[in-house]
């Protein structure tokens, strides 16, 4: 019946019912399916706890509702019902998307528009190419679908080794967990994925919750919620406060069975992980790439036939003497040839490429700093982010309570936090030590691992996250801060363990009353037995006795604990009377720390307690009464979950770099101000509401408080979710059937605009289609649906839930808010990296594409033949992505705003530059063609000529490359070489390909050899390219403030002037090269007619 199934050896005596009975049972459940659904769903609404109980209540609580799912609290299900309830109410497990193979990752990369406008002009140009010259002219279409192949190759590679990783990283025991549940009154230990509705689970300390359910009866049941409502504190179950169990959830000190209502799909953390299904639109680096692709396309476009159109008037309307033998039919397919190579000119078949080598090689290295890149584009993504909404739990703190200051025995200590050791005497310190060890139940275990900087690689090669070295935690957090304090350097390491097992609470000998969460304390009496040895005196020799004494030690709420206290502990030690003033005075530090969202947590004790009451025999009632009363009060700390050392600094640098940073905590208002004025993020002008507040927002309202939220507390994971979908709109609703699918029941036409996340239509025009880059950070199950939503989710790799590890792009190795701005840092580096390539990339194309133009033009063959265009326009832009797309980041990265989302990939600067290095090389190339014979001794229109004219050119590329590793105004073109060896690679290897293909290419690349002083010349007017890179940086042109976006630092005023005045300088030169080389051209025609 089972799979792994185990009988467990406890049952109960019931008999069991009848075949009849049990077909009839089988067959009301099926009837009634829908209906015990609904019921359940009733019970179970997210952050719901009020309705949800009175809902319970209406179906006669626990016991109502087992009757309503047909089972008995006692016996638990009938066995035979267990596969017709699987299939009524589904199983206990979720599909899990299949893995994509290599090839399928392949065929996906054809959905970059980029590469299917390179298909597209490789096939034409391929067709073509055969039709005109069947010899060689498969070579240009054939390289671009080389070039194609490559980048695919490449990109599907890299997708499947991160896909590798992560799947290693966050493999999942499932499979391997089982759970103990009743049936038939027998227990049975099955899978987890075998649960029913129905059944009756059995849960204690340290399990994982496997399902939704009510608890049926509980023994100081304690569930950790923090990964799915982001609050730390843990929480009671019991039947008459909050009987609710719920998936994902961890059991942190007790045991309980409870009901199970809801598996699989229909729990909490089903509907969590049902969000995560839906798919990101494109990313901003996606949306500009295709944007770039098209323009490119319709500038080749335009100019393929501005091209056929020019080279069709002179044929039919000036009709030259030398076309008249020419055909119409055969000029024109010559001019559409023509034109069709003008398209792939102009087309950047390097560009995907050295976007494919620039993230690839940005993923390896970010993994060095703590960012394992599950998806490769949210690598340059996180560079242009606005908005980091970031969990508190876990994320922006330790997700470990902590005592951070405290009073011990009258000793102010305001920094616990390191460990300082406390100056407080020995006799004083044993109190405190005393109360910290016996008047708690929480265990404290210490790693077995030892402790790593980061991550490791495996025998074969798999990423292994590093170690969580903290100790880990069983029990409740609160008592655990302590005993961790005490087991630290501020106590000289205590063994707190020891303390308790000489106490004797196993064999009986002291007594513990445990925390009550009605009472906000716990007692703890502890007996003593020492010997005490007494002085010999004149006749008399030394004695021993036994002294045998009871001790109270009472921990709980401060200002509880205050009231109780008749005397104090001094730092000597000494009991002291607890006047007035020393009241007033432990009082104001209670409620400081309690401003400071602190956990004022009391220590207290009381000798000789046997004079008072029988110890062996004393109730909890008794105890209270008359043990829990004038005692004194040993110590007052305050404890928290503390932020993360690299917090505050990385916050501030985020701020720095225009990134504004947000919180959004399922945790209590107070608290999460508290933290987030800690961490930097809420300033004086800045807005926190709770998530109450937040829901009942209209998408105008919210749009209004947006530019100032910085804290949104008491959120659930809807209102996680809607945050990132009003920022950057993604998921947004967009028809009427999707907007109802979240607001089921509602009216469309006149709710539209009351109720959030708002539509698609809406949102655009309230912010002209525009969104924000938004990253979100998070760790627990309750944040994997804004991972998903968000531009960027990035989750943590040793405390997060494997939920929020599937729904981010970005895994942080070692859960540090630092390693964020690292992925910043990267991301920006990557963005500039790519439009350094485009900067290089284009200056090539506009030249190669504005020669070939006019000389199709003036009917006079390119001076630049097939096969060295395939070397300028493939190899070298292989050649320049590995060089730029590889270059390190810098810091000053950060100091800049980011890049909106709709900015042009394109800069003014950039332009500038485009244009400047364009120019001088029109002009050399014109320049080689007029002049060459005469400079160098060759003839008009040689093999040599062209050479000549083919080896400047390259070398201009080359120097280019070097101004290329600036796209601003700094001229440092050798700044940080030591750092970019493939950089000097490329150089390399590019001069030493360019001098093969020129000595050795011959009739194939119809190049002949050059002279030393040939070599010399043209290297030399290449390198000209520097001393222009210089220059054309002393004109002040501006990034326009406008394509930045993110926090403000200061107004800059908008200049368009001097890129007006550039344009202006250099279109009469641009003119002038367009006629002096159609002039030579006109007198190359008329000497070969002369010959």
């Amino acid at each position: 019946m089972f799979r792994n199934s185990k009988k467990l050896n406890r049952s109960d005596s019931s008999a069991s019912a009848t075949t009849e009975e049990l077909e009839e049972l089988n067959q009301r459940i099926a009837a009634k399916a829908e209906d015990i659904l609904g019921l359940c769903q009733s019970v179970n609404q997210a952050q719901a706890a009020g309705s949800n109980l009175k809902a319970l209540k209406d179906v006669g609580g626990v016991k109502g509702l087992a009757t309503s799912l047909f089972t008995d609290v006692q016996r638990g299900v009938e066995i035979s019902s267990v596969v017709p309830r699987r299939e009524a109410f589904g199983p206990n497990s979720l599909p899990s998307a299949p893995r994509k193979s290599f090839f399928e990752l392949f065929v996906d990369t054809f959905d970059d528009a980029t590469l299917q406008i390179l298909i597209v002009s490789a096939v034409v140009s391929l067709a073509v190419g055969m039709y005109d010259d069947p010899t060689a002219g498969y070579v240009e279409g054939c390289a671009i679908l080389a070039a194609v192949l490559v980048v695919s190759f490449v990109t599907a590679a890299n997708d499947y080794q991160k896909e590798s990783q992560f799947r290693e990283l966050s493999a999942t025991h499932d499979e391997s967990v089982d759970v103990v549940v009743r049936r038939n009154g027998v227990y049975w230990q099955i899978p987890v994925a075998e649960i029913v509705v129905g059944d009756v689970v059995c849960v204690e300390t340290g399990d994982e919750i496997p399902c939704d359910g009510v608890v049926i009866s509980s023994d100081g049941l304690q569930v950790d919620e923090s990964a799915l409502t982001g609050e730390p504190v843990d929480v009671d179950k019991n039947v008459s406060g909050d009987p609710f169990m719920l998936s994902g959830c961890t059991v942190v000190a007790g045991s309980g069975q409870f009901l199970a209502i809801a598996v699989g799909k229909l729990s909490q953390w089903g509907i969590i992980k049902s969000k995560l299904e839906k798919e990101q639109e494109q990313t901003p680096l996606q949306e500009k790439l295709d944007d770039m692709a098209a323009l490119i396309g319709y500038v080749g476009i335009a100019a393929a036939f501005a091209t056929f159109v020019s080279m069709m008037f002179i044929k039919i309307v000036m009709d030259p003497a030398e076309l008249t033998e020419t055909s119409v039919f055969s000029y024109a397919l010559e001019a559409f040839i023509i034109g069709v190579t003008i398209v792939v000119v102009a087309v950047p078949e390097g560009l995907p490429l050295a976007v494919t080598i620039s993230l690839a090689f940005s993923t390896k290295k970010m993994l060095a700093d703590q960012n394992l890149i599950r998806h490769l584009a949210a690598c340059e993504t996180m560079g242009n982010a606005t908005n980091i909404c970031s969990d508190k739990t876990g994320t922006l703190t330790e997700n470990r309570m902590t005592v951070v200051k405290g009073v011990f025995a009258d000793t102010r200590c305001d920094d616990c936090m390191h460990r300082v050791p406390v100056l407080i005497s020995k006799k004083a310190l044993e109190y405190v030590l005393d109360c910290i060890a016996c008047c708690s139940t929480a265990r404290v275990i210490l790693p077995d691992v030892e402790e790593t900087d980061g991550e490791t690689e495996g025998a074969d090669g798999e990423i292994v996250p590093p170690a969580d070295t903290r100790p880990r935690i069983i029990g409740n957090k609160t008592e655990a801060a302590l005993l961790l304090l005490a087991q630290s350097e501020w106590a000289s390491g205590d063994d707190t363990d020891a303390r308790r097992e000489a106490a004797g609470f196993d064999t009986g000998a002291s007594r513990l009353f445990p925390f009550s969460s009605s009472r906000k304390r716990m007692s703890a009496l502890v007996f003593k037995e020492d010997i005490v040895t007494s002085p010999p005196t004149a006749g008399s020799p030394q004695k021993k006795t036994t002294s045998r004494s009871w001790t109270l030690f009472h921990k709980g709420a401060a200002e509880l604990v205050l009231e109780n206290c008749t005397r104090y502990l001094d730092i000597d030690g000494t009991e002291q009377p607890m006047t007035d003033r020393k009241r007033r005075e432990f009082t104001k530090t209670i409620k400081k720390f309690a401003s400071e969202a602190l956990r004022c947590v009391a220590l207290a004790h009381r000798c000789e307690v046997e004079k008072i009451v029988e110890p062996g025999k004393c109730t909890v009632e008794e105890c209270e009464k008359k043990l829990e009363t004038e005692m004194c009060l040993d110590a007052i700390a305050g404890i928290m979950d503390p932020l993360r050392d690299d917090v505050v600094d990385a916050v501030a640098t985020c701020q720095r770099a225009g990134i504004m940073v947000r919180m959004v905590t399922g945790d209590n208002l107070d608290t999460a101000v508290a933290i987030a004025k800690q961490a930097g993020i809420l300033k004086e002008d800045g807005i926190s509401m709770i998530g109450e507040d937040f829901r009942n927002l209209t998408p105008a309202e919210l749009d209004e408080v947006l530019p100032r939220l910085q804290v949104l507390a008491r959120s659930s994971p809807e209102d996680k979710h809607i945050l990132v979908q009003r920022l950057n709109g993604g998921l947004m609703p967009e028809t009427e059937e999707e907007w109802l699918e979240i607001h089921p029941g509602k009216d469309f036409k006149t709710q539209k605009d009351k109720l959030l996340p708002g539509y698609k239509e809406e949102w655009s025009k309230s912010r002209q289609g525009v969104g924000e880059v938004v990253g979100v950070t998070g760790d627990g199950t309750n944040d994997g649906p804004a991972l998903k939503a968000a531009d960027v989710g990035l989750s943590m790799g040793i405390s997060g839930t494997d939920v929020a590890k599937k729904a981010s792009d970005i895994i942080i190795m070692d859960d540090k808010f630092s390693s964020i701005v690292k992925a910043v840092l990267w991301g920006r580096s990557v963005f500039d990296n790519i439009r350094k390539f485009l900067q290089f990339q284009l200056t090539v194309n506009v030249v190669a594409l504005t020669i070939t133009f006019l000389s199709a033009v003036a009917g006079y063959q390119p001076p630049l033949n097939a096969v060295m265009m395939l070397w300028v326009n493939l190899i070298m832009d292989t050649m320049g992505a590995l060089a730029l797309g590889t270059e390190p980041p810098r810091a000053e990265l950060l100091d800049r705003r980011p890049y909106a989302r709709d900015a042009s990939l394109i800069s003014r600067p950039m332009w500038r530059n485009i244009l400047c290095q364009s120019v001088y090389q029109l002009a050399l190339l014109v320049f080689l063609l007029n002049q060459g014979p005469k400079l160098f001794d060759c003839e008009d229109g040689s093999t040599r000529h062209f050479t000549i004219l083919f080896n400047a050119f390259v070398f201009c590329q080359v120097f280019n490359e070097f101004n290329a590793r600036e796209i601003g105004d700094r001229f440092d073109p050798i700044r940080s070489l030591s750092q970019s060896p493939m950089f000097l690679l490329v150089i390399f290897f590019t001069v030493i390909s360019q001098w093969f293909i020129v000595e050795y290419g011959g009739d194939f690349t119809q190049t002949a050899p050059l002279s030393f002083d040939e070599w010399r010349l043209t290297v030399g007017l290449g390198a000209f390219s520097l001393p222009v890179g210089f220059l054309m940086r002393l004109i002040p042109v501006s990034e326009d403030p406008e394509t930045f976006a993110g926090l403000e630092r200061k107004k800059v005023k908008k200049d368009n002037s001097w890129l007006t005045v550039l344009l202006a300088v250099l279109l009469p030169i641009f003119i002038a090269i367009i006629y002096q080389l159609y002039m030579e051209i006109d007198e190359i025609d008329e000497a070969y007619d002369h010959v």
